[in-house]
């Protein structure tokens, strides 16, 4: 995984947990698809 899209990842996992959101909301928030954040979160 390039190390770009290993931060991201880490950083919409940290996001979601800290602020108790969906999954649309996180990437709306992150402006990608809700399928980028299944796919990097590991949902």
């Amino acid at each position: 995984m390039k190390t770009y899209i290993a931060e991201r990842a880490a950083e919409l996992a940290q996001f979601i947990i800290d602020n108790r959101v969906t999954v649309r909301s996180a990437a709306k928030t992150f402006c990608v698809s809700k399928s980028t954040v299944h796919t990097e979160v590991g949902y």
